[in-house]
């Protein structure tokens, strides 16, 4: 029997390694390995994953910088800076608007941002120099009307002045030129409020002028304006941006045409030709501009009613005698 031990050995021990019979018989147990769990084979090479990349569940970790989300397909900036201040509606209609300066910010930006020229900005808030603005700074941002003009060899100041009904020191100011004697034949300036009666086709009709018309009352107008400056006279018709000049005393009180906000109210200082001057926003979004004004009675975000007073009659910035600098923004001017 002795002899026939190895012999069964030899049989058995395959099939126990197989079955687990070895380890029973011998009493060999290893808690590790018995916890271990099975390999399920499988005779399909492609269903088995040697390497697979890890998926990042945070897709904005690697960003930088100031935070950017996407709202509904559009990037919304999430930085350091808050949110604009200046007006969302366009410039198309010539609309006047407000920027705050906020850090970071230089004039170029806030030029781009507006579609105008950094030299607008300078000429309408009298300021000499780019570097001058300042964070919390309030910029009006006045679209332009004016002339592009060629210098052409014999132009000077004055005749360029003449020929476009302008302001002399206006167009140094607004082109950044010191004296007249900068002006280059071949380079292009920009007439601020200059008016291009050459470009007028000749007409061999007889054309009569217009007569000042004498305004009476606090009539409303179609458009739902009321008068301005009732008892004044009107010297000059549409000119500059949709613009009519009214004569009165300096001191007249001046009314508000309707309804609205204030959203820019300057005194002091030149402000691109207007001296002294109030825009009232209205419900309509039209806007009513009030210039030359020897002071201001109403001041920014204040909430003015039809006929209230915002100012007085003078002869401030661009003015050539005491009258109201009357603008009708994104509607028809009635008067």
């Amino acid at each position: 029997m002795a002899e026939l031990f190895p012999l069964i050995l030899i049989i058995v021990a395959p099939l126990s390694v197989h079955a687990g019979v070895f380890t029973s018989l011998f009493g060999v147990f290893n808690e590790a390995e018995a916890e271990t769990p099975a390999v399920v084979t499988t005779d399909s090479p492609s269903d088995v994953k040697l390497l697979s990349s890890r998926l990042n569940p945070d897709t904005k970790a690697a960003l930088g910088g100031g935070d950017v989300i996407v709202d509904e397909g559009a990037l919304v900036s999430n930085g350091p800076f808050g949110a604009d201040t200046f007006a969302d509606e366009s410039l198309s209609a010539g609309e006047i608007s407000v920027y705050v300066v906020r850090e970071g910010d230089s004039l170029s930006q806030i030029a781009e941002m507006f579609g105008v020229t950094t030299n607008t900005i300078l000429w309408a808030n009298d300021i000499s120099k780019a570097t001058a603005i300042q964070p919390g700074d309030s910029l009006v941002i006045l679209p332009i009307v004016g002339v592009r003009h060629v210098i052409k060899s014999g132009d000077t100041l004055s005749t360029i002045a003449k020929k476009y009904e302008a302001d002399a020191e206006e167009i140094l100011s607004y082109n950044q030129l010191s004296s007249a004697d900068e002006l280059i034949v071949g380079e292009t300036i920009i007439i601020p409020g200059g008016n291009m009666h050459q470009a007028a086709p000749k007409r061999t009709t007889k054309t009569t002028t217009v007569a000042p018309t004498k305004t009476v009352g606090t009539a409303v107008s179609s458009a739902g304006f009321s008068h301005p400056l009732p008892g004044s006279v009107r010297t000059q018709g549409i000119h500059g941006y949709n613009a009519v000049d009214l004569a009165a005393p300096v001191g007249t009180p001046i009314r508000a045409a309707a309804d609205g906000e204030v959203i820019v109210a300057r005194s002091g200082g030149w402000n691109g030709g207007y001296g002294n001057y109030v825009v009232v926003k209205h419900s309509n979004g039209a806007q009513t501009l009030y210039a030359h004004m020897s002071s201001n009675t109403v001041g920014v975000g204040a909430t003015v009613g039809a006929g209230e007073v915002v100012g007085y009659v003078g002869m401030t910035g661009r003015s050539t005698g005491a009258h109201l600098h009357f603008e009708v923004r994104g509607a028809a001017n009635p008067f």
